[in-house]
């Protein structure tokens, strides 16, 4: 919300050398985010008047068109002679009234204005536009053109209030109110405890049965509208200069009286306000829930197909607008200036439920400046006296007359109460406050306040926010000031260390980062529609999700199940950036719901919830196991002077699986599997063994090519997932440090044939089990397969160490230990010794 201090002045009177750094000050200590203080004209100096254009002169021969213009000045020249200057511009006659800038002045951009001859003649000023002023956007972009009836020769910087300064307020969503002139205006007099003149406080005819008919079928959505009429405008009145500056300095741009004034009035009183030209509506005015399928043209011109919860405004004809959005194209208020415009208008103010308004808004990608404000929560005690100030000034300045007619329909509403401690904001805030100290700050806020040491608070209409005590505790201590709060640190319990999970997953971070991934920070949202990009099938338990009520973006509304998508994203985004070779990891929860739990209670604030509430709570979430997940694509090894590189494949996916494993002290079982995301040819199941039961922790391997393509990513890209929970479980707990035998090893090569179907898991099983204590390490070099093995039948050639910690073994020993494996692996997999 931008806030010129002079227009702030008409409802608090500051003093007279106060700047807007020293308001600025005041407001940010009361609470408010005032991100800056915008100095309008500091660079602008005069002289700059108002001049009138006695004769214009094509100049020909030029590669643009010029004009030689002669301007009365009056005698701000010195000399009362006609100005002469060149200008090429041509939105501007004879006879009209421009703003001139004399030799010597400064506009914005140290642009200094001195006679010199140009194009054969002398120019002797500028004829200005409101961009070489700096006034912002006011629609044109031409040469500023005033109203007839302004003198030659006056000033022209205070005629167009050029020198301002403007508080830009970033205004948080619990403070909707200062939306508005008057929501400011509050906070600053409360902050210099000085009056406030309340720009709502009109006289308000009351309500009749001759106003425009209006009919609410939805009261939930709108709970009051009232609709005015006003007749007999000047269809060639235009918005006066002070109204034009003062949308522009707040960030809008005028457009026709009749929009002019509804938006002044929004930003005077925060109640958004809509005209319809009453010779284009049809019927009574209706607010009801769309029908699927109705369309609507908005006045940005876009047809809209609207959804069943859409809020709209309608007639007879059907949906002329979207309640609290945005109006529609069919009753748009003509353009006054042109001469062409409405004669006859209906003033909407209305008061609209927050949610539907805000869902609309994002449902159709359309937040203007009245959705902003509903979203955040309006005065619905406004909406007359938004009414009646819309009604005035439309007769004011456009020769208008208010019928007699008021429409008002409004569903009856108790004001809200609290009930609160009198010492509840002293123990908040861990300052001795008083009651007499706060029943007076929440009387500065608008409230009322009853009671003794019980307080019951009537909360002003303007502030939605406050439903709790602790609100009403929070608005004691921030105008109080929060600087004035005692700085004392917490006393915390003795330190135990962190838990065995999180040292895992310390262990976890630090091991894949040590084996070359990165580690990638992923938002744990995502769009069910990844799924389907996934290849999951429609019963997969990753598809039953968490939904969130109100999402950061609705493309993304469900809790994940999975690390992957968020993975395959920054894989993705990275590699549309040139970064192809990439290995990345995730360590983070996933939420994997039931179905089955119950319903989550809404906690007190006023006390700690008992031990029963807070089992009910943790009973209503989803089971949330922490994941490590791993994506890789392009080289694992990249190519150099010390020869070929070498491309990710799935096998790196399952020894990041087993890096992962080492890390928790668990031994990891992987075997063939078939599994979505992944090629089922080139994807590994991996599991644990859990008080002697194998369970599955994950998979790993390559990705399908339908899952490639679908979700853009680069060929043969490779991921892996595993459970840290169930890992944990299956771990050793303490990671104990390799023992480290000063004896030498003895290595011993095996290679096993068997059949096709026997998973090399197995046989490095067995071959562990049969070796014994003295077997240090087991790992598979070679897999062969060739038609002198014979069909479905394939080698796996093992390279054995054997070591003991107290000697040298002997030649007998390690040959001994050789064999038990192999007979082992003879016995349980039905191999047989190649070349035996």
């Amino acid at each position: 919300m931008r806030a010129p201090l002079s227009w702030l002045r008409e409802y608090v009177d500051l003093p007279a050398g106060e700047t807007g750094r020293d308001v600025q000050a005041k407001l940010v200590a009361a609470g408010l985010e005032v991100e800056r203080v915008e100095q309008l004209g500091a660079e602008l100096t005069g002289p700059l008047v108002v001049g009138k254009v006695l004769t214009i002169e094509e100049l020909e021969g030029f590669k643009k068109p010029i004009r030689f213009c002669t301007v009365d000045v009056a005698g701000a020249n010195g000399t009362g002679e006609p100005q002469e200057i060149i200008c090429g511009a041509r939105n501007f006659a004879v006879g009209d009234k421009v703003v001139v800038a004399l030799p010597g002045a400064v506009l914005p951009g140290d642009f200094r204005i001195a006679e010199r001859k140009t194009y054969g003649r002398m120019s002797r000023g500028m004829i200005c536009s409101g961009d070489e002023l700096g006034m912002g956007d006011d629609g044109s972009h031409g040469i500023i053109v005033l109203p007839p009836e302004h003198e030659v020769g006056t000033d022209a910087m205070e005629l167009l209030e050029l020198v301002d300064e403007v508080l830009d307020i970033a205004v948080t969503p619990d403070r909707g109110y200062c939306l508005s002139m008057r929501g400011i205006a509050r906070e600053a007099a409360t902050a210099y405890g000085l009056p406030l003149r309340d720009p709502a406080l009109l006289d308000v005819p009351a309500p009749n049965a001759s106003g425009y008919p209006v009919k609410v079928a939805d009261p939930a959505g709108c709970d009051r509208f009232t609709a005015r009429t006003v007749t007999g405008l000047n269809p060639e009145a235009r918005s006066p200069i002070w109204l034009q500056r003062r949308l522009q300095k707040a960030g809008m741009r005028p457009i026709s009286l009749a929009v002019d004034v509804t938006n002044y009035v929004m930003l005077e009183l925060g109640q958004p306000l809509h005209a319809y030209d009453r010779a284009r509506l049809d019927g009574p005015i209706g607010v009801r829930r769309a029908q699927p399928g109705e369309k609507l043209t908005t006045l940005d011109g876009a047809k809209r197909v609207l959804d069943a919860e859409d809020l709209v405004i309608t007639d007879s004809s059907g949906p002329i607008g979207l309640a609290g959005v945005m109006g529609g194209a069919d009753t748009e208020i003509a353009d006054h200036a042109a001469g062409r415009g409405s004669t006859e208008v209906v003033i909407e103010s209305a008061h609209f439920d927050p949610v539907p308004i805000a869902r609309t808004a994002r449902r159709h990608k359309l937040s203007t400046e009245a959705s902003k404000r509903f979203e955040r929560g309006v005065d619905p005690q406004a909406a007359s006296a938004a009414a009646q100030r819309t009604v005035d000034l439309l007769v004011l300045l456009a020769g208008g007359t208010a019928e007699a007619g008021v429409t008002e329909v409004a569903t009856p509403g108790a004001p809200r109460t609290i009930a609160m401690a009198a010492d509840h904001p002293d123990r908040v805030a861990g300052v001795d406050y008083g009651r007499e100290t706060v029943v007076r700050r929440l009387q500065q806020v608008g409230c009322d306040v009853y009671g003794q040491d019980e307080l019951i608070v009537t909360v002003p209409s303007w502030r939605p926010d406050l439903t709790d005590p602790n609100d009403l505790a929070e608005e004691v201590v921030r105008l109080e000031g929060y600087e004035n709060l005692p700085a004392t640190l917490p006393q915390p319990p003795a330190g135990r260390g962190l838990t065995e999970r999180q040292r895992l997953h310390r262990r976890v971070g630090r091991a894949l980062a040590g084996a070359g991934y990165v580690e990638a920070l992923n938002y744990p949202f995502l769009g069910e529609g990844v799924f389907d990009q996934l290849g999951l099938e429609a019963d997969d338990a990753r598809r039953t999700v968490v939904r969130l009520i109100n999402p950061l973006a609705d493309t993304e509304p469900a809790l994940r199940t999975t690390l992957l998508p968020g993975l395959f994203a920054a894989l993705r985004r990275n590699d549309g950036r040139g970064e192809h070779d990439l290995a990345l990891f995730e360590t983070g929860l996933v939420f994997l719901p039931t179905g089955s739990e119950p319903a989550a209670a809404r906690l007190p604030i006023d006390r700690r919830p008992t031990d029963e509430e807070i089992a009910g709570l943790n009973a209503a979430l989803p089971s949330q196991p922490r994941h490590a997940a791993v994506v890789l694509a392009g080289a694992r090894e990249q190519a150099g002077w010390w020869g070929k590189g070498r491309p990710a494949t799935w096998a790196d996916a399952v020894e990041a699986a087993r890096t992962v494993a080492a890390a928790a002290g668990a031994e990891l079982i992987v075997r063939q599997d078939q599994r979505a995301p992944f090629h089922p040819g080139r994807c590994a199941a991996l599991l644990v063994v859990i008080d002697g039961q194998e369970v599955f922790v994950g998979n790993a391997g390559e990705l399908h090519p339908r899952a490639v393509k679908a979700l853009g990513l680069p060929e043969r890209t490779c991921a892996m997932e595993i459970d840290l929970d169930r890992l944990e479980q299956a771990g050793a707990g303490v990671v104990e440090a390799p023992h480290v035998s000063a004896f030498p090893v003895a290595t011993q090569d095996v290679a096993l044939v068997v059949d096709g179907s026997v998973a090399a898991a197995d046989v490095e099983a067995a071959l562990r089990d049969g070796a014994g204590e003295l077997l240090e390490s087991l790992r598979l070099f070679d897999v062969f397969t060739g038609e002198q093995l014979g069909e479905g039948r394939k080698s796996l050639a093992y390279a054995l160490r054997f070591r003991a910690s107290d000697r040298t073994l002997t030649a007998e020993e390690a040959g001994a230990a050789r064999d038990a494996a192999v007979a082992a692996a003879v016995e349980r997999t039905g191999a047989v010794l190649r070349g035996a």
